[in-house]
């Protein structure tokens, strides 16, 4: 049971990136502009340019490279780390963006993205229980 619902796991995650990532890079690129950080050194279009690509990119890997899912479960993982603090920004700063108008909205946002890491290591084989010989 587990291969399959790693299996589930892994194709149901890169598709929801490779969405989210088409979704920075056409008609919601406004509302991931206003989830960059104030303080962010980089120019907020670019930020979301890069990071659109960037999904776009592990997605697909995650999906067509099952050989490499190890790996491209652990980029995932480490890419929801990354992009946490902009969430935390979102809730101290109080932005509103893709519906999350209240600070509790928010704050629940922010218990979401460790579940999103731990799905990503779940579907890599990160989170599998080695077999005693």
């Amino acid at each position: 049971m587990a291969p399959v619902a790693r299996t589930a796991v892994r194709l149901l995650l890169g598709a929801a990136m490779v969405g989210a990532g088409v979704l920075h890079l056409t008609t919601q690129r406004e509302q991931f502009r206003a989830q960059v950080p104030g303080w962010f050194p980089v120019d907020e279009d670019l930020t979301v340019l890069v990071s659109g690509v960037v999904e776009i990119a592990l997605g697909v890997a995650f999906v067509a490279l099952p050989r490499r899912r190890r790996l491209v479960g652990a980029l995932l993982a480490a890419f929801f780390v990354v992009v946490f603090p902009g969430n935390v920004a979102q809730y101290v700063e109080g932005t509103d963006a893709f519906g999350l108008d209240t600070d509790g909205e928010r704050l629940v946002r922010l218990f979401l993205q460790p579940v999103l890491v731990l799905l990503a290591l779940f579907g890599g084989g990160w989170l599998q229980r080695t077999r005693r010989r």
